[in-house]
């Protein structure tokens, strides 16, 4: 923050503060020259106009307000630069990336500082790390237990399923059934995989999947034409002679889609004959996707909630599709 925008909102405060100490010592004083409880002389609709003080208990409740006020600017952050006596942070501020922000973290653990975030970190560590750890680790402590046996541990399952809430229903939805963009977690279509495995890999290391645009390539008419023969794939009703054009021009996307159209994990390319569409399947949207293409980012995790913690959302979320082969 700028010395002038420091100073302004310090005086702002400050001057809000003196302002309403000063009315209220104004209101405090009698002005009128009328002893305390006379008649002022005014009446309206029967009602008569008393000379009254302010009552103690409401002026002493507002002299306390405003003197807490100012011991709060003083020992916490809020006038401008003023970093507080205290020296108290809800956070970090000036980290900028997620191994900064780690080493930050743990700096404020290890000098004992007055950083919220660090502060409720390490609590939580401290309170339900060894649960994590138990949970999620055999009874030799050695090993992690395979995620399809957590997934049978309904103990387990909860931390999971607490676990996902907190950090992954953002984009998934706190039911994991996905929204336009982020896929839905219980239907069992995976685009790199269901597998047990297969979906700790990607909560581990993300996954960035790009589907390039073909407008450039295949021309407007071309790229209706592959729209139209891919809707007929999942069985939709169309033009027969468009989807016969864009069948042979799904060469291009037979890369990755595969010449039958079902995807492959490897790549994390979707299975178009199964109506399950992650933008939309619209003619519209399916049309817009082949024409300037996706790129679809899930960021990494093993370094913000650690293996222990993905091992129980994994167990989670693959049981969320597989809830007759939990063990």
């Amino acid at each position: 923050m700028t010395t002038f925008w420091s100073l302004w909102i310090t005086i702002i405060t400050l001057g809000t503060l003196a302002g309403i100490a000063a009315l209220l010592i104004w209101c405090s004083k009698d002005k009128m020259g009328v002893e305390d409880g006379e008649d002022m002389g005014h009446e309206y609709d029967g009602i008569r106009e008393i000379n009254n003080p302010l009552p103690k208990w409401w002026s002493y409740m507002f002299w306390g307000t405003l003197i807490f006020g100012l011991l709060y600017l003083f020992l916490y952050p809020g006038l401008g630069s003023y970093k507080g006596f205290l020296g108290w942070q809800s956070s970090d501020q000036t980290v900028r990336s997620l191994a900064a922000s780690q080493e930050a973290i743990d700096k404020a653990q290890n000098e004992k500082r007055l950083n919220q975030y660090a502060k409720e970190l390490g609590d939580a560590d401290a309170r339900y790390g060894e649960t994590f750890n138990t949970l999620a680790f055999d009874a030799s402590g050695s090993s992690l237990r395979p995620i399809t046996d957590i997934a049978g541990d309904s103990e387990a399952i909860k931390v999971g399923q607490r676990l996902f809430l907190q950090n992954c229903a953002q984009c998934h939805g706190s039911d994991a059934r996905g929204q336009l963009g982020y896929p839905n977690l219980s239907d069992g279509a995976w685009l790199y995989g269901g597998e047990a495995e297969a979906i700790k890999t990607t909560i581990m290391d993300g996954r960035q999947g790009v589907m390039p645009g073909w407008i450039d390539s295949l021309g407007k008419d071309g790229v209706s034409e592959v729209t139209t023969y891919v809707l007929s794939m999942s069985g939709r009703s169309v033009n027969a002679k468009e989807a016969a054009a864009g069948k042979q021009k799904f060469v291009v996307c037979a890369a990755c889609h595969g010449t039958d159209g079902k995807g492959n994990p490897a790549f994390g390319a979707p299975d178009l004959t199964d109506n399950t569409w992650l933008y939309g399947g619209s003619r519209r949207a399916v049309e817009a996707t082949i024409a300037h293409g996706r790129h679809g980012v899930m960021p990494a995790w093993k370094d913000i909630l650690g293996e222990e913690k993905i091992q129980l959302i994994s167990a989670y979320v693959w049981g969320l599709s597989n809830e007759q082969d939990k063990q």
